[in-house]
């Protein structure tokens, strides 16, 4: 019987190797990658809620009946995802929608309201080569629509809200994409900022909140919103108050959507008052109270 060298038998692994070998690190790196993509998959449908008293809900949505809160801890398994809203099953198994954007929070917040559960679309007027009313000084009305749409984010974030901007540097957005924004996006609530003109300088002064559709509470939210800046308003700028207004960003939409006229911009008393940041933060500071009492008032 013959007996195998050591030599003889090496060169067999060698031959076996060379003939396996490349077949041999495919299926090694595709097992690889497999078990990544698995680990990570598996992660990806895990959160921990790391904030307090998150709300939960029987249905997508922040006006959807509640079911509850989560505590700070609680592990969640995502089930699905829908448009920042998380499906989950939670611990005892009983299922339930949350604000994504809440349970990934890893901040607290001084309080949280249904406004930490909305989602809302802020469309700074104009922008790019639309430069829209000049003021008697030729200033632009789409730089002062920014700044003032930028400061209402601000605000909005620091009470949990997700804030969608159809811009937020000068560029011209298609006014047609304006209203779809909000759609695609599920806003709970649009709002578009403008600054009013008149045909003649320093003829007409003070501000306006428009809405377009009313079956959808739109005129609610204009409502709503009106009451609560008007006490923050300079008292020599009339509050014009709500009215219908056929304008394309709010007749397009289906979302609760306002147009917000705040100030005449060849009016030079109300240029002084809209130009400076004092102006702007007063209006993002109290902006956030009309969409809390909308939302209020609209919880099924």
């Amino acid at each position: 019987m013959m007996t195998m060298t050591l030599q003889t038998i090496w060169q067999l692994i060698r031959r076996w190797l060379m003939r396996f070998w490349v077949p041999l690190v495919v299926v090694l790196t595709l097992l690889t990658t497999a078990v990544m993509t698995t680990t990570f998959l598996l992660h990806r449908q895990q959160v921990t809620v790391k904030i307090s008293n998150v709300p939960i809900h029987t249905e997508r949505g922040v006006l959807a009946p509640g079911a509850g809160v989560l505590k700070k801890g609680e592990h969640l398994q995502i089930l699905k995802r829908e448009s920042g809203w998380y499906e989950v099953r939670r611990e005892d198994e009983s299922k339930a929608w949350v604000a994504g954007w809440l349970v990934e929070r890893t901040q607290p917040l001084s309080k949280l309201s249904p406004l930490s559960e909305a989602t809302v679309v802020l469309d700074p007027g104009h922008g790019g080569s639309d430069s829209g009313a000049l003021s008697n000084h030729d200033q632009y009305e789409k730089k002062y629509t920014l700044e003032l749409a930028k400061k209402v984010e601000a605000e909005l974030k620091s009470h949990g809200t997700r804030v969608i901007m159809t811009r937020d540097t000068d560029k011209l957005v298609a006014l047609p994409d304006i209203p779809k924004i909000a759609e695609m996006r599920h806003s709970d609530m649009f709002i578009s900022f403008h600054f009013d003109s008149a045909p003649e300088s320093n003829s007409a002064s003070g501000y306006t909140t428009y809405y377009y559709h009313t079956k959808n509470g739109s005129k609610d939210l204009a409502s709503a919103v009106n009451t609560a800046i008007s006490p923050e308003m300079p008292k020599n700028m009339p509050n014009k108050g709500v009215a219908f207004g056929d304008y394309l960003v709010l007749r397009d939409n289906k979302v609760p959507a306002i147009l917000m006229e705040n100030g005449y911009i060849n009016s030079d008393r109300d240029f002084n008052h809209f130009k400076t940041a004092r102006f702007q933060q007063k209006i993002a500071n109290a902006l956030p109270y009309g969409l809390e009492r909308y939302l209020e008032e609209h919880k099924k």
